[in-house]
C-alpha cells in the first residue's frame, strides 16, 4: 500500500511573500511576491499563514486607518515597529525598513516612518481610534500586520510593513465598509447592499469611503512600483561572517 503523499502548503513560498486583506492590494506587491490575502480576517490569516511553505521575509503591504491626525488620506507609513492588539511589540528590519524608504524617497513618494497597531477588528469610530493613538502612539492600524510580524518572527525571517492611510484619523467607516470583504479579499456585495439597506443614511459616508480607498491604493499603487528593486535582506543569523584580517 503506498503511503499517502504529505500535503502541499497552502501557500507556496520559496521567496518573499506579501501580506495583504484585500485583492486589490494584493495586485499591486512588487514583483516576485507570493501573496497571502485574507479578507480581513486576523484569524483566517494566522491559519492561512501557518499552512505556507518556506518564505525568505515577509512584507505587510496595504491600506490602514489613520491614527496620527497629521495623516491624510494617501499617506505612506513605513512600520519600525508593530505593536499587537495583546501588547506584543514586534521590530520591523530597519536594512529592509531602511532600504524601503530610500527607494520611495526616491520615486518621489513622502513617507511617515513609525509604530503601527495591529487590531482584532476593524476600528471604525473616531472615538476608538483616539484611544488606540492615545494607547499605542502609533500612526495608523491595520488588521494583518501584527499576525504578519508574528509570523516572521516565528519563521525567523526579516519583517517589513508598508501601509496607507485610507481613512483618516477623523473620518468614520460605515457599517456596509466594515462587512464588505469575502475571505478572498473581494468585496462582499450583497452584504453591502443589506447593510445599505439598513441605513441607508449611510450611503454618503460609504461614497467617501470608497474616494478615501481609491487614493489609498492610487499611493500604494506607486509604493509598489518602488519596491520593485529593494532585495530582501537575509536574516542576520544567516549572514556570512566577514574575512578576517591578514
Amino acid at each position: 500500500m503506498k503511503a499517502s503523499p504529505a500535503p502541499r502548503p497552502a501557500i507556496a513560498v520559496a521567496g518573499p511573500l506579501g501580506v495583504t486583506g484585500l485583492r486589490a492590494e494584493l495586485r499591486l506587491l512588487p514583483p516576485g511576491y507570493a501573496a497571502a490575502c485574507a479578507g480581513g480576517d486576523p484569524v483566517r490569516l494566522a491559519a492561512l499563514l501557518h499552512a505556507s511553505g518556506p518564505v525568505s521575509g515577509v512584507l505587510s503591504f496595504g491600506i490602514a486607518g489613520g491614527l496620527e491626525a497629521g495623516l491624510r488620506s494617501g499617506s505612506v507609513v513605513v512600520a519600525d515597529t508593530v505593536r499587537g492588539p495583546r501588547g506584543m511589540v514586534h521590530r520591523a528590519d530597519p536594512r529592509w525598513s531602511d532600504a524601503i524608504m530610500d527607494a520611495l524617497l526616491g520615486a518621489g513618494l513622502t513617507a511617515a516612518r513609525g509604530a503601527l497597531a495591529g487590531a482584532d477588528a476593524v476600528v471604525a469610530e473616531p472615538a476608538g481610534k483616539r484611544v488606540l493613538f492615545g494607547a499605542t502612539g502609533a500612526l495608523a492600524v491595520d488588521l494583518e500586520s501584527a499576525v504578519a510580524a508574528e509570523f516572521a518572527l516565528a519563521r525567523g525571517v526579516p519583517f517589513a510593513a508598508v501601509r496607507v492611510v485610507a481613512d483618516a484619523a477623523a473620518d468614520r467607516l460605515p457599517r456596509a465598509a466594515v462587512v464588505g470583504l469575502r475571505a478572498d479579499g473581494r468585496p462582499a456585495v450583497l452584504r453591502v447592499l443589506a447593510a445599505i439597506a439598513a441605513r441607508p443614511q449611510d450611503i454618503r459616508d460609504l461614497v467617501r469611503t470608497a474616494r478615501r480607498a481609491r487614493i489609498a491604493l492610487d499611493a500604494l499603487r506607486r509604493a509598489g512600483l518602488a519596491l520593485g528593486g529593494v532585495a530582501v535582506p537575509r536574516p542576520v543569523a544567516e549572514r556570512l561572517p566577514e574575512a578576517a584580517p591578514r
